[in-house]
């Protein structure tokens, strides 16, 4: 292909549109950030989107007209409530906003679409998080075992949940969000299944979404959900005896970090042992694992499944 050629290419590229369906998860307790996060999705240049709000145990109302409403009529946790509203919106691309999330830039999704259409075997992109004006970032919203600067892409292997942009493709043969897990961890299990389809996982560093910085762990439930689901997490994916290798040096190094600090071992462990002994599955999923071949991928580009 000539430069001519290439230049002319890449302009019929930028100038088309990217299609999208878009789904927020919402319980309706703060309706004010949810609108922010409408706003600033119909904002957004380049793209037709098809947004749906899906009410987790709330009948939406109070959002704008253009966008779609569902209702559940029971919290059914995050992973399930997002799946919940995907068969409601059409596009090439999905993504998945929380609903005290927003996006800054008006070119955002265009910006993520481009660069997935451009490398197709691209599944997933969870650009960086910030809160403008606001406290500095903490390191967790960066998903690397090696942290690195925030502002730095790279393949990754779990993703932070509250904004994340998918070829519906990739999702749909990946299998979705784990609809058991109600929160935590949902976002490893969603990469880890990306890369065994077939698909690489991009943090994109040079693009940001916008989020209040919180501490999760003023709850007990944090406590409780990240060991339950760590171990599930393990259960579902890995097989023996990678799995207890995988939950084995996980629960070493949580008690290392929590040595001196009762108050969150006791409801960890309450969880780490529920992870043991409940069924991680659902009532309507496969009981499948990572193939040898997504292993051996997510190994070779950096980050072998076991620890």
């Amino acid at each position: 292909m000539s430069d001519t050629a290439r230049i002319l290419s890449q302009r019929l590229e930028t100038s088309r549109k990217y299609s999208f369906g878009v789904v927020v998860l919402s319980q309706g307790k703060r309706l004010d950030d949810l609108n922010r996060g409408f706003e600033s999705l119909l904002a957004q240049k380049g793209v037709d989107l098809d947004i749906v709000c899906v009410g987790n145990g709330w009948e939406p109302t109070g959002i704008p007209a253009g966008v779609k409403k569902l209702g559940l009529p029971e919290n059914l946790g995050i992973p399930a409530g997002r799946n919940a509203g995907v068969p409601h919106v059409k596009g090439e691309f999905l993504f998945f906003l929380d609903d005290d999330a927003w996006l800054p830039d008006d070119t955002t999704l265009m910006r993520m679409a481009q660069l997935m259409r451009t490398k197709p075997k691209i599944g997933l992109v969870q650009p960086r998080v910030e809160e403008p004006d606001g406290p500095a970032a903490p390191k967790r919203w960066i998903p690397r075992l090696k942290k690195g600067e925030a502002d730095h892409s790279s393949n990754v292997f779990s993703v932070w949940e509250g904004a994340v942009c998918l070829q519906r493709k990739a999702f749909d043969e990946c299998g979705g969000w784990p609809a058991p897990f109600w929160y935590a961890h949902e976002g490893i299990e969603l990469a880890w299944r990306i890369w065994d389809a077939g698909y690489t996982v991009w943090y994109m560093g040079d693009i940001a979404v916008a989020h209040p910085v919180m501490d999760p762990r003023r709850h007990e439930e944090y406590f409780y959900m990240n060991a339950r689901n760590r171990v599930w997490l393990a259960r579902r994916n890995l097989p023996w005896p990678f799995n207890w290798a995988y939950v084995g040096s996980w629960t070493l190094m949580q008690c290392m970090k929590w040595a001196n600090k009762p108050e969150q071992l006791k409801p960890w462990f309450r969880g780490w042992r529920d992870g043991w002994k409940l069924d991680p599955w659902g009532p309507d999923e496969q009981h499948r694992k990572l193939s040898g071949r997504g292993v051996l991928r997510m190994s070779r580009h950096g980050r072998p499944p076991i620890v």
